[in-house]
């Protein structure tokens, strides 16, 4: 269509208005007839989230994301705007945008009043329909809906009881489009009040003036689960009004958190960079890791912003080391996920058992615990007993963050059959150095995260320290776990 620069000319059109949810309802059921992603770049959702989320727009449905930080809720709702029209017309000059045929403001009905079929049209895209606000205690009414405006009564020499002194907020300005509320819980009791009216009746109330605005507004919100309970900081009546309670999650498999990642996190320095496969899956196996780890805080989450972040700064470590060595292609190494934690310690909140131990000792043995995860998903089936009995025989391997990849090369290839098993990563002995030597020292942080090798903190390989400890039978350990459980 044409767009329309006066209201004569979008009447002459046949243009018709409909309501925001029932745009975003036709816009929904066009897409899933044509088999279209429906949310592009919400990765982990497919099965859970996003159908509940396409019912509830279908529903016409206001609703509310529950989830932990780091769980793309934000994202999720600014995808919604894909369910809007490519462009739509409003009374030029309207702060609210006002429908040119059913204009609900005081400018907007004057000017129609005025010129008739020669008031001038604008159009509005998605991304101007979208209005978000982040909910904090000192959020006021005159913020979200409005209040007079003594300044603009004065400068346009209007009476204080005229319409035309409205300071519009946040909420009448997403007229026709979404607005969305982050972190509801936060936003005050008294405030959350003021937002009754929207939900059920399809209108506000502006302080100091006896008029109610037939708002079109599509509402959504976000919160912590903890607060979003009976006990919590958002009231019953406001909670009852929302139509749909939609939880989200962190990814549930290994393979969505890596997808996420590489999908968010910015790797692109240029074609001189190799990232290892495994090495991807320890980052994200470092936040599965965390996310179990009793030492970290539940109620606070940790966020996919941490495998994001670290993998940004492992790349960053081995394309420094790169640099300095004068080498091609920069592979980010195991050593580069330690040389991370400052990108892992701020990201979670610690219980009183890792503030006992640290953030950076928990974070440390994080990454150990996801080494030996990947380890044994990728190499658990490979006979590495000639690599282990090197290092018991008295054998010694040093591996400096900044050495040289070829000098670490000849230096491992002194253990036995190491580098006949880097294939088992997809890497063959002639590929260029830097990628053999993250490879094998892959296998060398793999064997010490099972306790099969020892090592120093300054990444110094050797024979596992044995403690004068009696050997556990575990074979015979495992027969009477078997004999209890038949006798119970």
């Amino acid at each position: 269509m044409i767009q329309a620069k006066t209201l004569g000319e979008l009447r002459r059109a046949g243009w018709r208005g409909e309501s925001v949810r029932d745009e975003m309802r036709r816009n929904l059921l066009a897409k899933l007839r044509s088999g279209e992603t429906l949310f592009p770049g919400v990765l982990g959702y497919e099965e859970s989230v996003l159908p509940q989320v396409a019912n509830a727009v279908l529903s016409r449905h206001s609703m509310i994301l529950l989830g932990l930080r780091g769980q793309a809720k934000t994202r999720l709702l600014r995808s919604l705007t894909t369910l809007l029209d490519p462009a739509i017309p409003c009374v030029e000059g309207s702060e609210i945008h006002d429908d040119p045929l059913r204009p609900i403001s005081k400018y907007a009905r004057d000017l129609v009043a005025r010129a008739g079929d020669d008031t001038p049209i604008a159009w509005l895209h998605p991304e101007e329909r979208y209005v978000e606000k982040l909910a904090t205690p000192d959020v006021t009414i005159a913020d979200i809906i409005g209040d007079l405006d003594p300044i603009r009564a004065a400068r346009g020499g209007h009476d204080l009881a005229s319409e035309l002194t409205i300071h519009y907020g946040l909420l009448p300005r997403a007229h026709r489009g979404l607005f969305v509320l982050n972190e509801l819980p936060d936003l005050a009791g008294r405030i959350q009040v003021g937002l009754f009216n929207i939900l059920q009746e399809g209108d506000v109330q502006i302080k100091g003036y006896p008029v109610r605005l037939p708002i079109d507004v599509c509402m959504a919100f976000t919160a912590n689960p903890e607060d979003y309970t009976a006990r919590g900081k958002i009231i019953t009546p406001l909670k009852d009004r929302i139509g749909s309670e939609i939880r989200t999650h962190y990814p549930r498999t290994l393979e969505q958190g890596v997808a996420i990642t590489e999908q968010e996190a910015w790797t692109g320095r240029g074609e001189h960079l190799v990232i290892p496969a495994y090495v991807r899956e320890v980052v994200e196996a470092v936040a599965f890791a965390a996310r179990r780890d009793r030492k970290i805080d539940k109620k606070s989450g940790v966020s996919q912003r941490l495998p994001i972040s670290a993998l940004e700064n492992a790349v960053s470590n081995a394309e420094r080391r790169a640099l300095l060595c004068g080498e091609t292609p920069a592979v980010p190494r195991v050593g580069d996920v330690y040389a991370a934690l400052p990108a892992l310690t701020g990201k979670f909140e610690l219980e009183y058992e890792g503030e006992l131990a640290g953030a950076e000792a928990v974070a440390r043995e994080l990454v150990r615990e996801a080494v030996g995860e990947v380890f044994s998903k990728s190499m658990g089936a490979v006979d590495l007993k000639p690599v282990i009995r090197h290092f018991e025989h008295g054998g010694s391997v040093s591996l400096p963050d900044d050495a040289r990849s070829d000098a670490l090369v000849e230096e491992l290839g002194q253990v036995p059959e190491l580098l006949d098993h880097v294939h088992h990563l997809g890497v063959n002995p002639g590929d260029p150095a830097p990628l053999v030597a993250a490879a094998a020292e892959f296998v060398l942080e793999g064997l010490w995260a099972q306790r099969k090798i020892g090592r120093s903190d300054d990444r110094g390989f050797t024979a596992l320290e044995r403690r004068n400890e009696p050997e556990i039978d575990l074979e015979r350990l495992e027969r009477l776990r078997k004999l209890k459980k038949q006798v119970n």
